[in-house]
């Protein structure tokens, strides 16, 4: 099988993935910016000498930041891929649902998951309302981001206006939820098509339990209840591949916060002990059989 990864060539997971690819499989590693199409004589999608429809899967590694202009065209082209027939992990739209943590958490609910009471709004007064709506303490999250880059936890009315009103200054979307009281850890689920890996993360040092931030891990027994929440959550945003964050809340609520559809296996793969990377290749396979066969009978 041959793939082509959308993914800074020094990514600790591209390197992974070829170790997993051994001589079984062909990875080359292309930069977004390089990606180039055209039209008219047929639908191309280039990146340097490559035509990615060649190609049995692509694979998306990264979501690099660009102008709007740049993302949007990022996102035509997968889409292009996707309607030509290509093997696209994950397509495009859960790419862009994902990354909109407002959009993500509206599309979560529309599942029936409970999700944190949250207030998203783009001026400083609003957000005041919406932090004592909260009861006067809050997480304020950046719409787009994730490993906990800039979010914050504010229980003070001079610091939150503060930091509103620098948001709304730097023209920024104000995302916020409530803080969910909880005994410790968070729950990380990946899923894999069919299968659902899990790790509970806990960190004595700070609220916030991403292991990028020190947090520990252990494994955890994925139950029916646990995949039920982790296909659903995927499910949501179209993913066939997502790390999905759950917050099990000290009353015994479980709240699903956000769904990546980049998701990472660094820490999955260490704590449970199992060849993520090679399962991604193996999953990428079965998709790409699956769509030969499918263009074989139709003829």
């Amino acid at each position: 099988m041959q793939v082509a990864v959308l993914s800074n060539p020094d990514s600790w997971y591209f390197k992974d993935l070829q170790r997993a690819a051994g001589s079984e499989h062909t990875l080359r590693c292309f930069a977004f910016r390089r990606l180039r199409a055209s039209s008219g004589s047929g639908t191309q999608v280039m990146v340097e000498d490559a035509s990615l429809l060649a190609y049995d899967a692509v694979l998306v590694r990264s979501m690099p930041p660009g102008t709007l202009e740049q993302v949007v065209f990022r996102m035509d082209l997968l889409g292009r891929l996707q309607s030509c027939g290509a093997v696209v992990c994950n397509p495009p739209r859960s790419l862009e649902v994902a990354i909109d943590k407002y959009l993500a958490t509206e599309k979560l609910q529309e599942a029936g998951l409970e999700v944190p009471e949250t207030i998203v709004c783009q001026d400083s007064e609003s957000a005041m309302e919406g932090f004592e709506r909260l009861g006067g303490r809050a997480v304020i999250k950046p719409l787009f981001g994730g490993e906990g880059r800039g979010i914050t936890a504010v229980n003070d009315p001079a610091l939150a206006l503060r930091a509103f009103r620098m948001l709304e200054q730097l023209g920024a979307v104000i995302y916020l939820q409530e803080f969910i009281d909880h005994p410790g850890y968070d729950l990380r689920l990946l899923t894999l098509g069919d299968e659902v890996f899990g790790i509970r993360r806990s960190n004595p040092h700070d609220w916030r339990t991403n292991v990028s931030r020190g947090a520990r891990t252990e494994p955890i027994e994925i139950t029916e209840s646990l995949r039920e929440y982790a296909r659903r959550a995927s499910s949501a945003i179209g993913a066939t591949f997502a790390g999905v964050d759950l917050l099990p809340a000290a009353d015994g609520r479980i709240f699903a916060l956000e769904v990546n559809a980049v998701p990472g296996w660094r820490a999955l793969a260490r704590t449970l002990q199992v060849d993520i990377a090679d399962r991604v290749l193996q999953f990428l396979s079965r998709q790409a059989a699956e769509r030969d066969a499918t263009c074989l009978a139709k003829g």
